[in-house]
């Protein structure tokens, strides 16, 4: 019998019962140094989990504890740029509900398109715009797949990041995430259209995933890392390896706040 994902993990983890799913970004990677109790698992040995190919994305999947919180930490995503195919993540997703998960909670690295939000700012998504209109449900039947996107984010769970936030004394904005395929940088054309159209960060993740969560029945919080002002807003060179400089410097207070959101979440 071949075995799936979810097989290896009820072996591997025959106790593990996590409610809450992690998606690491870039820039977030320190979060996986501070689960507590942990068990690393490679993607190589998950059926049909895929292995990113982006600098800065690891391929493991970590069960452990986020203070009394069990949860399962992914440590790299695959994104629609690197296939073309908008789904990558539709089976480790699946996998993770079907374990138990109730709760994603999404990270990323943007691009700021608010003067108000410099590189080094922390968002909570609000909202996304599929600029794109690409979407990992295509393929799928019946009407569960004309999922609502009315609260994608989940405002129970953004509120009590916010009051987490507040009572450490960091800053974390709302805002508007609006999906770029990539994987080349926005023109300075396309910032000034998001910027019309209501976005606040430009990003090249989260949205397929939020949509496969959704579908799924998972509730979700995405924060992003703001990493750069977005092309044409400032005199940045715009680059990957300029993205990772920037959220390494960042990381520990990010990786600090989500641990502590994780840990205090009420579900």
């Amino acid at each position: 019998m071949t075995l799936t994902a979810l097989d290896v993990l009820r072996q591997r983890l025959p106790q593990a019962r996590p409610r809450i799913a992690i998606v690491l970004g870039s820039g977030w990677g320190d979060v996986a140094q501070r689960v507590q109790d942990a068990t690393r698992i490679s993607y190589r040995d998950l059926p049909g989990f895929p292995l990113p190919s982006v600098q800065g994305h690891a391929s493991d999947l970590i069960h452990g504890r986020i203070g009394a919180h069990e949860v399962v930490v992914l440590t790299g995503r695959k994104h629609t740029y690197e296939t073309g195919d908008a789904d990558g993540m539709k089976l480790p997703l699946r996998t993770l509900r079907d374990w138990g998960c109730e709760v994603l909670v999404q990270t990323n690295a943007a691009g700021s398109l608010q003067a108000n939000m410099p590189p080094g700012s922390l968002m909570a998504l609000s909202d996304h715009i599929n600029f794109s209109q690409r979407s990992p449900l295509i393929g799928e039947s019946g009407s569960e797949r004309f999922v609502s996107m009315v609260n994608a984010y989940d405002a129970g769970l953004r509120e009590q990041a916010l009051a987490v936030a507040a009572a450490r004394g960091d800053t974390l904005h709302t805002g508007v995430y609006v999906w770029f395929v990539g994987p080349q940088f926005e023109t300075p054309a396309e910032i000034r259209m998001f910027s019309r159209i209501g976005a606040d960060a430009v990003g090249m993740s989260t949205v397929p995933e939020t949509i496969i969560a959704r579908h799924a029945g998972m509730r979700v919080l995405a924060l992003s890392l703001l990493t750069n002002m977005a092309a044409g807003m400032s005199t940045e060179v715009l680059s990957h390896a300029h993205t990772l400089s920037q959220a390494a410097a960042a990381s520990e207070r990010a990786a600090g706040l989500l641990c502590d959101v994780v840990a205090q979440l009420q579900l």
